[in-house]
Formats: C-alpha cells, structure tokens, sequence
C-alpha cells in the first residue's frame, strides 16, 4: 500500500480531538479517545531481528511473557489486543527508492522490510513488539502506533528539521530534511483518518498524542566530516552539534503538532554494551545531553539501551570477526600467514577457516548462536530479546511520564 502525498491542516483534527465529547456507542476502551505514539529513526528502529530467533525470549523468565504475548495458542504470530500500527519504510528495505505503507493490527513481522514485498508478511521485529505488548498491558487504551524508520539515515541530513538549518553535507538542500518531511507528512495522513487503521475508531471518540521515541545513531557516530574527531581534553565535545539538531527536532516536532509539552524519549545508542570505545561513549553523552536542557525538564527522557546489549553473543560475534579476518588475510596473501607466498589453492583456504572456527567454537557457542543472533553487532546482533527489551524500556519511559503528567 502506497501512502498518498498529503499533508492535511492537523490543527483542526487537533481541536476535534480535544473538544469533542467521546460517546461509548463508539466501542473500544469504553471510547475513551484513541492514544497515538510515533516511533521513528533508522535501521535499529526499523529492527534486524528475525522470527527464528523469538525462542530465545522463551529461555528467560524474564522475558518469557513477552514471547507468549507475540504468539496465540498455536503458536502462530498473534495481534495484540487493542494496539495497532502504521509503518512507513523504504520499499523491500531499501533507501535508494520509494516508500510503503505496512498497517493493521499489532503483530510479529513489523521490523526491516528487507527483501519482502508489499503485500509479504514481514520476517523480522524491532522495538516495536515490546513497546506495544507494555503500553497494552498498563493502558486500558486503544492504542495507535506510527512507525516511521529508514536504514543508514543521519540526523544530520536525512533527520535534519528546519529550524536546524542547511546541513553542513548537504549546502544546496537537496538532501537536507527529507525524511523529517516524510516522516511528518506520514504523521498527517494518518492523524486525519485513524479509522484506516485502527477498527472500530470514530471521529467523535478523538485521539490523544501519547509521545515520540527517537532511536538512531550510527550514521552520525561514523560520519567523521560532520563531526571531526576532537582532542580528549576538549572543551567541546565531538558530537555537540548532535545535541543541538536533535533540540530542533523536538521543538519542530511539537510546533507541527501543536503539542508544546508532548513527550519524548531519546534512545541512547548501546552497541558494545558496558564496554564501548570512545567514539560511541561521546555519542552516548551527547544524545542523552538533550534531556539534561532545562526547556526539557519532565518531558524528555533519554534511555540507555546497552544495559540490554547481549555480551554472549557479541562474544561469538567477535570470534565471527576473527573468521573474517583470516580469510581476508589469506585472501590478500598477508605476510604473516598461512596464504603469503599466494599458493594455497581455495580449498585449503576453506580448509584453514574451517580449522580455526573449530578451534574458536565449541558446539555450545554455535547452539546459542543460532537460536539467539540474527545480526551484526551495529543491529545489537539481531537479537530479539535486545530488541524487545528495548521497545519495553521505551514504553515505560513514556508511561512514567505520562504518571508525572
């Protein structure tokens, strides 16, 4: 489904929602208007975690209702009751071609589209199981959730909100804001019909904007040009101007949607857990640097997501690394190994790789690795469990706001 081009006046739909009286004839948690959530960024808000490693949710107590929660009696994907979703992405994935429009009923299969077709079911989840399954659970609210997210997209350019001005990549502007207008043109068209998506919704019931998580960051955190590396000691940190778009873009956010006060949550990059290197620890202090602003106070919450980095597995992921490592270096005839004179024919290359993943792995590792890693480590290594934990994190943020409020 093709979303069309529309950006309707939401000031009226706002004042509809407000003002007007919800009537229970209208059905659906006893008509009490509709909770809108918007959740948008890039590859690790779109979600690389395939369905075949749901199980592992199973494996923890923890977890466990949450991986019932996904599925119904016969253990086929189930909808959560009362929450649905609209998702805009890049067509099959990609970021080089048009957008689709993915909607219905809460259910496995709404992360990356990679590969798969309009009308396809999805074969992967992100945060957005979990958010919804923890807003279910504690909400007796229909709920609605927007889904805007791209792969490989800065905050700098793709993200980047009017009020922040030209990006300094992008001078002539042809770049500059697209997705910050696609993802609030999204918003628009289906704030001015929800009963496309959600059954059973009515004009008179109204809706109310529940929040908006930010989950991005590794397109700005490699981008050298942007944000050139800086001396430890310095005054400045590397990825102030971070801090500073991403301020535009709350405040742009809310001035397009007439919600001065409306909530926000920051998700703060966790790739490589308790143990990041310089480059992600600075990226981490300045995206959580929004919430610290004053203007932000009570409404802006960053949340951390490397307490729910998987060390197992990024441990087998590090032993995959020095897989790879060997077969470049024998591939490139490397000084120092077994291929540098050129004369190992392919098949005692393979032999060789083979040897050491041996070596490396023991068959408990290569057991945990298929049930529980999907990915690669800048996709918190296709983890369902990471990711599902993360959408929850996201949630009660939001509803530990919402008790404040």
């Amino acid at each position: 489904m093709r979303l069309p081009a529309a950006a309707p006046l939401l000031a009226a739909a706002l004042l509809l929602a407000a003002l007007t009286a919800a009537s229970p004839a209208d059905g659906g948690a006893d008509a009490k208007p509709l909770l809108v959530y918007v959740l948008v960024g890039q590859s690790n808000m779109e979600g690389h975690a395939t369905l075949e490693v749901l199980d592992y949710l199973g494996e923890d107590p923890a977890t466990a209702p949450l991986l019932e929660a996904m599925r119904d009696k016969r253990g086929k994907p189930a909808e959560i009751e009362d929450v649905w979703i609209s998702y805009l992405t890049g067509e099959r994935g990609r970021i080089d071609a048009g957008n689709d429009v993915i909607e219905g009923p809460l259910t496995l299969g709404y992360g990356s589209r990679g590969g798969v077709g309009p009308n396809e079911a999805g074969r992967k989840i992100g945060p957005e199981m979990g958010f919804g399954i923890t807003l279910h659970e504690a909400l007796d609210r229909d709920i609605l959730i927007i889904k805007c997210a791209w792969g490989g997209q800065s905050l700098h350019t793709d993200f980047r909100p009017p009020s922040a001005g030209p990006s300094p990549e992008d001078p002539e502007g042809a770049k500059t804001g697209v997705r910050y207008r696609q993802m609030m043109e999204h918003v628009d068209a289906v704030l001015a019909d929800p009963g496309r998506v959600v059954k059973g919704y009515s004009k008179r019931r109204g809706y109310e904007l529940g929040g908006v998580v930010w989950f991005q960051g590794w397109n700005d955190l490699v981008n050298r040009n942007v944000y050139p590396e800086v001396p430890d000691d310095s005054p400045t940190p590397r990825f102030a101007a971070y801090t500073e778009v991403m301020a535009h873009f709350i405040r742009d956010v809310r001035t397009h949607l007439q919600a001065p006060e409306l909530p926000f949550v920051i998700g703060v990059i966790g790739v490589d857990g308790e143990q990041p290197n310089k480059h992600i620890a600075a990226l981490r202090t300045s995206q959580a640097a929004v919430a610290a602003l004053e203007e932000f106070q009570g409404n802006v919450v960053a949340v951390p997501t490397a307490p729910y980095w998987d060390a197992a597995l990024a441990a087998l992921d590090a032993k995959r690394q020095q897989l790879r490592q060997k077969r470049y270096h024998l591939d490139k005839q490397h000084e120092g190994h077994e291929n540098a004179d050129g004369s190992l024919s392919q098949t005692d290359k393979d032999r060789i790789v083979k040897a050491l993943e041996a070596e490396l792995f023991s068959e408990e590792d290569l057991d945990l690795e298929r049930r529980a890693k999907s990915n690669a480590g800048y996709h918190y290594l296709g983890s369902a469990k990471t990711y599902t934990l993360i959408g929850k994190a996201f949630a009660a943020a939001l509803l530990g706001m919402r008790v404040e409020r």
